[in-house]
This record gives structure tokens, sequence and C-alpha cells, in this order.
């Protein structure tokens, strides 16, 4: 538990900015071209090429024409929308790589024509480009996905895992009734990576930068107390403790001595000490290498039932935590 160490001012949240409030755009109305007299002594129309002197089409006479006004575009039906433009390149490209995906130990230029349905000289072509862009490479005569097209499929692998997360953090905000989040310490910082909320179940309003505040809010303490001694100083080094509600710890010496006796693997609490009017806990999530936690936070009043429901976080992590192992790293 958090104690009171100082009283120094009370925070302020940063305004908000302004939002526009310009009424929308009136468009003007479109004027008609008066129509002109017909002309006289002629069997028919000339045509301008035909006849000398002719009118140009655009100023032939005849009834008023918006098109011909001044002015925004009118409401006149311009026929069906055209078809979306399809660039063929691009898609026999896309089968190129396809096809090679499909081959795990390579394939020469005329298997993978043939099995596409393209041209020799143009399958020829698209491998020679996506070979010089990294798509493909090239061994010994035989086509492989390049390094491109791998970080390509790392990313959506990584999109994944942040969905599965994502989906399991919504499962425990529902079910426990309160907002969590998931934050990573990594190259030195404090990474909030995902936080899941609600309307009944609103997160703590980041009115201060979780990086540099770590040493006030649950999820930096959490983070903080994983680490060895000359890790924890070095990111004091570089954000030094500073009372940001009368609750914070009032030092770096004070906040050392508490993260050396905080409990392994138990909830870190901590009570208005990051915001006025909030109390926090986080659960401590150890992978390998991996240093992260999951976290929730409750109005003051109801800090009764925030220990409780910290444990019950705790046992849902144990639970799933062999199904999160590979996702937890995103």
């Amino acid at each position: 538990m958090a104690t009171v160490d100082t009283a120094p001012a009370e925070p302020h949240a940063p305004p908000s900015p302004p939002r526009s409030c310009a009424p929308p755009a009136q468009r003007p109305p479109s004027v008609a071209v008066p129509e002109q007299p017909q002309p006289t002594g002629a069997s028919g129309p000339a045509h301008p090429i035909d006849s000398p002197g002719a009118p140009h089409p655009t100023d032939a006479p005849g009834p008023p024409h918006l098109v011909d006004a001044p002015g925004p575009p009118h409401s006149v039906d311009a026929g069906p929308p055209a078809a979306a433009t399809l660039i063929g390149s691009v898609q026999r490209a896309m089968r190129l790589l396809e096809t090679v995906a499909a081959h795990v130990y390579g394939a020469p230029a005329k298997r993978l024509a043939r099995e596409t349905g393209l041209a020799l000289p143009t399958t020829y072509h698209l491998l020679r480009t996506l070979v010089h862009e990294g798509y493909l490479r090239r061994e010994k005569g035989l086509f492989f996905l390049g390094e491109a097209a791998e970080r390509l499929g790392s990313s959506g692998a990584q999109q994944k895992r942040r969905s599965a997360v994502e989906d399991t953090l919504a499962h425990w905000r529902d079910s426990i009734g309160v907002p969590v989040y998931y934050a990573m310490y990594r190259d030195g910082e404090i990474d909030v990576m995902c936080v899941s909320d609600s309307p009944e179940a609103p997160a703590v309003e980041e009115w201060a930068d979780f990086r540099e505040t770590g040493h006030a809010h649950a999820i930096g303490q959490c983070l903080l107390s994983q680490l060895d001694e000359d890790a924890r100083r070095d990111h004091l080094a570089r954000y030094p403790v500073q009372s940001i509600t009368p609750y914070t710890v009032r030092d770096n010496d004070a906040l050392l001595r508490r993260l050396a006796r905080m409990p392994r693997m138990e909830p870190v609490v901590e009570r208005q000490e990051y915001a006025l009017g909030t109390v926090c806990a986080a659960v401590p999530i150890t992978v390998g290498t991996t240093v992260a936690t999951m976290a929730m936070s409750l109005p003051a009043h109801q800090a009764d039932r925030l220990l409780p429901a910290a444990r019950r976080l705790q046992t849902e992590i144990g639970r799933h935590l062999g199904t999160l192992t590979f996702s937890i790293s995103i």
C-alpha cells in the first residue's frame, strides 16, 4: 500500500483541444445558360468540319444546360458508375508470389509460368522485379520468398497475436467488470500495449505520460519491481521521481526501498498516486526475458473491490498463460 510522504500541489490535466464549430460550406445555386435563337436560312444543321465558320458544339443553340454554366457540378444523372480500375501487372505479380509461397523448396521460372498461366517473358520480367524489390530471392535457378515478403508475413502474425490479447482483455473486462491494461518493459521504456475498457468500466485518463511517471502508477511499479537493481536505477536516472499527487512517493530512494520490499509475483497496488480518485492494481507476468503486466483500475470509492478483483485477474492469467505465451510479446 502506498504511503503519504509529501503533499505537493494538485495536478492539473492539460486542456482539451478546441473543436471546430464552423458551419458546413454552402453550395451556390446552379446557373442555367439562357436559350439562344435558332439560326435561319439553312436547310439543316451545319457540321463544324464541313462548314467554315460554324459554331463550336459547345456554343451550339439549344435548351439551357447546367453543364455549360459556371459553378459547382449539378445533379444530372451521369449514368452507372465506372468499374474500378484493376492493375493487371499487380494482379500477375501477386499470383506469382502466392505460387512461389506454395513451393517451400523453390520453383524455376518455367514451372511458375505454367502454374500461373502467364507467358514466360512476362514471368521473367515480373520475377526480376520482385527479386530486385526483395519480395523474392533466386538461388541456383529456383525462386523463394524474400525478406520483404517474410516481413509482411511476420506483420500479419503480429496483428493476429495482438488480436488474441485484445480479445482476452475484453473477456476479462466484461467478466470482472474493470478496465484491463496490458503493458511491457522493453528497450528501457514502459510501453502500454493494449487497454480494454467500456462506458461502464472506463480507463483512467493518461493525463501525465505513463512512460515518465512509472514511479506513480501500478503498471510502472509492477514492471520496475521485476527488474534488477541496475536496471531500476537506470530507469530512474532517465525518469526521476516527481510528485504528481499528494500520495506519490517522494524520491528515488524511497521508491527503490519500496520496490525491494515487494513480494515476487504478488499484485502491486497503488492508491491515488497517479490520479486522484483512482486506485490501481497490477499483476506481474514474466515469460522468459519478457517483463510484462496486466493491470486494472477502479474509482477510489470502490477501493474495497480492488484486491479481490486483482486476485481474480491473477487466477485468470495463470489459467490462460499457456495460450498467451506466444501472444504477450507483441
